[in-house]
């Protein structure tokens, strides 16, 4: 499949400057996980958000109570027009095809979180940041649920003294909100990918693999999916063996899933023609769920096995990941701030932090002693 989109390039470049005193931009700042993150941001920081629609900008702001330190701009990133800005940190909610925001960041030298991007998009921007040389953090905080399940990871490898597998499981609320962004790995699923196991490299397809999990209370069945942090723990805590899967907390909807892949849909039924087939499989615009998954480290013959847990939902938790990337990168965290250039949520200097901030926000961690994640169903 040729995914195109129709981008034009400013005439002018776009312009961010650093302002030490100035407001956090959310790029995205009011879809459904940007909305999350705009409320936990505007707790500790003036915000300034942008999208393609001012009106619900302006919406939001009000359900944050009229924040006086808040402000609505209009940024279409698929429009020419170029735009201008001072302040403090960068946060992309929002695809960004052409790396427009992460290059008028590096440029202004203002630190850049971003949230949003699946594996082959993240690779591109670590190797765009990497030739632009940006003066300020670059974090890329893509892993699921805007880098929990790399911070989760880098927490029990900490305690075990490394990581030489990391599983990860996840159950799917059918009930829960999620925006069009958030499902468009669903177009992914057609391709393979390529992931470590047992210290080397393998092509696999995607929904391979396919198994019964425990997680948490849930039997779950679930299978493999293309994730970033498959891709980034390996390099950065020497992972062995990275693998990330998914199901749906309705059975019938992850035998349909798996019968979609079984009979190539995922590959024939590509293109704009089947687009909301596909995206029929897995957009949940529900009234809210719980967000749910399962991590299991394991390192020296020991095995720890993370529950994670967000009655909130999923887009609460992704905010979540997004708020702690913003925090590392600031220097507000309790440590300094992130170095220049670019770096993954599991290189968090305080590991052992993790688990107290995601309390503290509301998510729940459950940690217990395993023999390995496929052996809890």
């Amino acid at each position: 499949m040729t995914t195109s989109t129709h981008l034009h390039a400013p005439a002018t470049p776009d312009t961010l400057t650093h302002d030490p005193h100035g407001p956090v931009l959310l790029v995205g700042g009011y879809g459904t996980v940007g909305s999350e993150l705009a409320r936990l941001v505007a707790a500790e920081h003036p915000v300034l958000l942008t999208g393609r629609s001012t009106e619900r900008g302006a919406a939001l702001v009000q359900d944050l109570g009229g924040a006086p330190h808040a402000e609505v701009r209009r940024w279409d990133l698929a429009e020419p027009a170029p735009f201008e800005a001072a302040v403090r940190a960068v946060v992309g909610v929002v695809n960004d095809p052409d790396d427009r925001v992460l290059r008028a960041a590096a440029a202004g030298a203002v630190p850049y979180v971003d949230i949003t991007r699946w594996t082959v998009r993240l690779q591109r921007a670590a190797t765009v940041a990497a030739l632009l040389r940006p003066a300020a953090p670059v974090l890329l905080s893509s892993a699921w649920m805007g880098g929990v399940v790399s911070l989760v990871a880098a927490a029990l490898a900490e305690r075990l003294g490394g990581a030489e597998r990391v599983e990860t499981a996840i159950r799917w609320d059918l009930a829960d909100r999620a925006g069009a962004d958030s499902v468009e790995f669903m177009d992914r699923l057609g391709l393979d990918y390529e992931v470590v196991r047992e210290g080397r490299r393998h092509t696999i397809a995607p929904l391979s693999d396919a198994g019964a999990v425990r997680i948490g209370r849930h039997p779950t069945r679930v299978a493999r999916i293309d994730t970033p942090e498959q891709f980034t723990l390996p390099l950065t805590l020497g992972t062995g063996t990275a693998t990330t899967r998914i199901g749906f907390s309705s059975a019938l909807s992850t035998q349909a899933l798996l019968a979609a892949k079984h009979a190539g849909f995922f590959r024939w039924g590509r293109g704009e023609r089947w687009e909301s087939a596909r995206r029929a499989l897995l957009y949940s615009p529900g009234d809210g769920g719980t967000a749910l998954l399962r991590i299991d480290v394991t390192h020296g013959g020991r095995t720890l096995a993370a529950v994670v847990e967000d009655r909130a939902g999923q887009a609460h938790l992704t905010a979540v990941g997004g708020l702690l990337a913003l925090r590392r990168a600031l220097g507000t965290d309790g440590s300094a701030p992130a170095a220049a250039g670019v770096s993954f949520p599991e290189q968090t200097p305080r590991p052992d932090q993790v688990l107290s901030a995601l309390a503290a926000l509301g998510v729940t961690v459950d940690i217990r002693s395993s023999t390995g994640l496929d052996a809890a169903a």
